[in-house]
């Protein structure tokens, strides 16, 4: 009985910490990645550093790995930032919403911003 319960300790622990991300989460994850890819492909003329667009392919990949890491699965997760990117692609550089996704990233992510520098380092 005992090794039983502390097996069900253990297993309740996991999913504890791999519970998934919320919808809330997927949704600002998704709107991000839309932010994030309609920077990356900004039109010419727009003023956006290029390292600013390593950051915003960096942080897409970041956020899908926490994704399908946190059991979302794959098809849904590229569902709902194909939907993402056709809102935002096109559009005009948007510093708020840019700044406001790197803070989601970071608050919600566990070490969100180290793992954005380590993907940025091996982009190229």
């Amino acid at each position: 009985m005992k090794k039983f319960l502390i097996i069900l300790f253990f297993i309740s622990i996991n999913n504890i910490a791999f519970a998934g991300m919320s919808n809330s989460d997927k949704s600002k994850a998704w709107e991000c990645s839309g932010i994030y890819m309609a920077n990356y492909f900004l039109p010419s003329g727009e003023q956006f550093e290029y390292s600013m667009k390593e950051k915003s392919m960096a942080s897409v990949k970041v956020m899908k790995a926490y994704a399908l890491e946190t059991g979302v699965p794959e098809k849904e997760w590229d569902d709902g930032v194909n939907k993402a990117v056709d809102k935002y692609y096109g559009s005009k550089y948007d510093k708020a919403k840019t700044d406001a996704c790197h803070s989601f990233i970071e608050s919600t992510i566990p070490n969100g911003a180290e793992r954005v520098k380590k993907v940025i380092q091996t982009l190229y």
